[in-house]
C-alpha cells in the first residue's frame, strides 16, 4: 500500500520580526565583543610595535583563510535548507522501513541531521587547508620577507593558529543548528564568552611578558586565539546538546534514510546540498582573495611598518562593518535563503515581493547611513584616531588612511546586501556565471592595487582606493542580477527608489562645508570633537525629519506590522 510522505510546514518561518530580533542580538554581541577588543587593543598598543601588529594581522589572515575555505561554501548552501516541522506522522508501514540507527530524511529531524552531517566536511577541509595555507605562507615569507620568520615564537604561533582553526571547526555542527533554527541568542552568548576570554588571555600574556622582560613576539595573539576556539566549542556544545536530544537528531554523523537513496551520498550527505556547496566553493576562493586581498597584497608590496599603519586604520574603519553591517548581512542571507527556498510554492510571488520590500528598505537605510559616513567621517575620523591611539599613529599616516576608508565603507555595506541576495537565490548556472565575473574582478583588483601601490606610490590609501573600485564593479554586477531576478516576477527594481530626499542631500552638502571650515582650525583636542559632534548631530536631526516616512515604514516592517505587498 503506497503512502504519501509526511506533510511539512514552515517551522519558525522567516518573518521580518524574528530577523530583526536576530540582527539586534548579533549587533549587540558585536558591540560588546568589539568594545572589549577595542579596549584590549589600546592596552596592547602600549606594548607592541607596528611591526608586531602587522605580523599578527598576517596570522589572523591565515586563520580566516583556513576557516573561510573550510566552511563558507557549506554555510551558504545550508542556509537554503528551510526549517520545517512535522504535521502528519508516517504510517506504521513506512516507519518499519526505517532502520533504528537512521533518521528519516522527510522529517524535521532528518533535514537538520542533513546539515549537521554536511558540516563535518568542513573538519576535513579545515585540516587540509591549515597545512596547505601554512606552507604557502611560510614559503612566501622565506622568499619575500624572511625577517618575519625570525620573529620570536613565530613558528609556534603559526601552529597554534592552525590548531585553533581546527578546534573552531569542531563547533560547526552546533553553529549550523543554531542558524537553521534561528537560535541567535545561543550564538551571541557563545561568541561573547569566547571573545572575553580571548581578550583576557591575549592582554594578560602580553602584560606578563612585558613585566618579566620576556620577548614572546606574537605569541599572545596565538594563545588568545586558542582560548577563543576552545571556549566557543565548549559553550556551543553545552547549549545545543539539549536541542539535539529534544528534536531527535544527533550532533555527530548519523545515517539518514530516504525513499530515494540516490539523493544521499553514503546515506550521510545530501547530494543537492553538496552540489550547491561545490558551486559556492570556487566562488568563495575568489571572494576571499578579493576580501583579504588587501592584506595579502600589502604584505607583499609594502614594509611591515606600512602594514601596521594600514592594519590600525582598517581595524578602526572596519568597526562599523563588523559591528553592524556583518550581522545584518548574515541575517539577510539567512532570511532570504529560507524565505525563497521553495521555487514551486503557490505563494512564491508574494514571498518575492515581500523580500523585495524588505531589501529596498534595507538598501535605502544603507544609502542614508552612507551619506552620513561620507559627510562626517573623513574629517572627524582622523581626529578620533589621534585622541584614541595617540599622535604617534596619526603622524605615521594612519589618519589619512582612515579618512579615505570612510569613502569605502558605503560600498562595503551595499555590496554585502546585494551579494547576500545573489548567494541566496542564484541557481548553479547563475553562480557559475558570477564566478567567471569574479575572475575578471580579481584581475582588475590586482592590477589596480599594483598601479596604486607601486606605480603611483599611494601607500595604504591606494589600497583602499583599489578596494573601493573592486566593490563598485561587484555591486554593479549584483544589481543587474537583482533587476533581472525581480523582472522574472513582473516587478522592477529602480535606483530612484533608493535615493535620499532633496533636503537630506542639501543637509549633507551644508554639513560637509561647515566641517571643512572647522577642520582648518583643528588642534586635535576634545573641543574639536565636541564642535564636530554638534554639527553632525544637527545633520542627523535634519535627515531624520526629511526621511521620517521611510523610518516609520522601517519600524512597521520590522515590527511585523507593515503592509505586505
Amino acid at each position: 500500500m503506497s503512502s504519501k510522505p509526511p506533510i511539512t510546514k514552515p517551522n519558525n518561518a522567516p518573518k521580518s520580526t524574528s530577523s530583526a530580533i536576530g540582527a539586534a542580538l548579533l549587533i549587540a554581541q558585536q558591540f560588546g565583543s568589539r568594545g572589549l577588543t577595542f579596549i584590549v587593543n589600546q592596552v596592547l598598543l602600549r606594548y607592541l610595535s607596528p611591526e608586531l601588529l602587522g605580523i599578527s594581522t598576517q596570522l589572523e589572515v591565515y586563520s580566516i583563510t583556513v576557516l573561510f575555505f573550510a566552511r563558507e561554501s557549506l554555510r551558504v548552501a545550508i542556509q537554503r535548507q528551510a526549517d520545517t516541522e512535522d504535521v502528519a506522522p508516517k504510517p506504521d508501514e513506512e516507519k518499519k522501513k526505517i532502520p533504528s540507527d537512521h533518521v528519516d530524511a522527510g522529517t524535521s529531524a532528518g533535514k537538520t541531521q542533513a546539515i549537521v552531517n554536511l558540516s563535518y566536511i568542513s573538519l576535513y577541509l579545515g585540516a587540509l587547508f591549515a597545512i596547505i595555507v601554512a606552507w604557502l605562507y611560510t614559503w612566501s615569507l622565506s622568499a619575500g620577507d624572511p625577517a618575519v620568520l625570525a620573529t620570536p615564537y613565530f613558528p609556534a604561533a603559526l601552529k597554534l593558529y592552525g590548531l585553533a582553526a581546527f578546534w573552531e571547526l569542531l563547533a560547526e555542527p552546533c553553529y549550523v543548528v543554531v542558524q537553521h533554527k534561528s537560535r541567535f541568542g545561543i550564538r551571541a552568548t557563545a561568541e561573547m564568552i569566547a571573545t572575553v576570554l580571548r581578550c583576557l588571555t591575549t592582554c594578560g600574556s602580553a602584560i606578563w611578558a612585558a613585566q618579566t622582560g620576556r620577548d614572546i613576539g606574537v605569541l599572545p595573539f596565538a594563545i588568545g586565539q586558542c582560548t577563543y576556539a576552545v571556549s566557543l566549542l565548549l559553550v556551543y556544545y553545552s547549549s545545543v546538546w539539549s536541542i539535539a536530544s529534544t528534536n531527535g537528531f544527533s550532533l555527530f554523523l548519523n545515517s539518514i534514510y530516504s525513499s530515494d537513496p540516490s539523493s544521499y551520498l553514503l546515506s550521510y550527505f545530501s547530494l543537492p546540498l553538496l552540489k550547491l556547496s561545490s558551486s559556492f566553493f570556487t566562488q568563495s576562493i575568489l571572494k576571499h582573495l578579493l576580501t583579504q586581498g588587501d592584506t595579502i597584497l600589502i604584505s607583499l608590496l609594502t614594509t611591515p611598518t606600512v602594514q601596521g599603519t594600514y592594519a590600525l586604520a582598517s581595524n578602526y574603519g572596519g568597526l562599523i562593518a563588523r559591528l553592524i553591517l556583518q550581522p545584518i548581512e548574515e541575517i539577510t542571507r539567512n532570511y532570504i535563503g529560507k524565505h525563497l527556498s521553495s521555487t514551486t510554492s503557490p505563494s512564491q510571488k508574494s514571498r518575492v515581493l515581500e523580500v523585495r520590500q524588505t531589501l529596498l528598505l534595507l538598501l535605502r537605510t544603507y544609502i542614508l547611513f552612507s551619506l552620513a559616513i561620507i559627510v562626517v567621517g573623513p574629517m572627524v575620523a582622523p581626529l578620533l584616531l589621534k585622541i584614541v591611539a595617540g599622535s604617534r599613529w596619526t603622524s605615521s599616516g594612519a589618519g589619512n588612511v582612515l579618512a579615505t576608508y570612510c569613502y569605502y565603507i558605503p560600498l562595503l555595506a551595499i555590496n554585502g546586501l546585494t551579494e547576500a541576495f545573489v548567494s541566496s537565490v542564484a541557481t548553479q548556472r547563475q553562480l557559475a556565471r558570477q564566478t567567471l565575473w569574479m575572475f575578471v574582478f580579481s584581475a582588475g583588483f590586482a592590477f589596480a592595487s599594483v598601479l596604486f601601490l607601486r606605480v603611483l606610490d599611494m601607500g595604504a590609501e591606494g589600497l583602499v582606493a583599489a578596494n573601493g573600485l573592486n566593490m563598485f564593479v561587484r555591486i554593479f554586477w549584483a544589481w543587474g542580477f537583482m533587476r533581472s531576478y525581480f523582472k522574472g516576477f513582473n516587478t522592477s527594481l529602480e535606483i530612484r527608489e533608493l535615493l535620499p530626499k532633496g533636503l537630506s542631500i542639501a543637509a549633507g552638502v551644508g554639513t560637509w562645508a561647515v566641517l571643512s571650515q572647522l577642520e582648518k582650525g583643528f588642534g586635535g583636542g576634545i573641543m574639536d570633537l565636541v564642535k564636530s559632534g554638534v554639527v553632525a548631530g544637527m545633520f542627523v536631526l535634519v535627515v531624520t525629519f526629511a526621511e521620517r516616512a521611510h523610518f516609520m515604514e522601517c519600524y512597521r516592517e520590522f515590527r511585523g506590522q507593515g503592509q505586505k505587498p
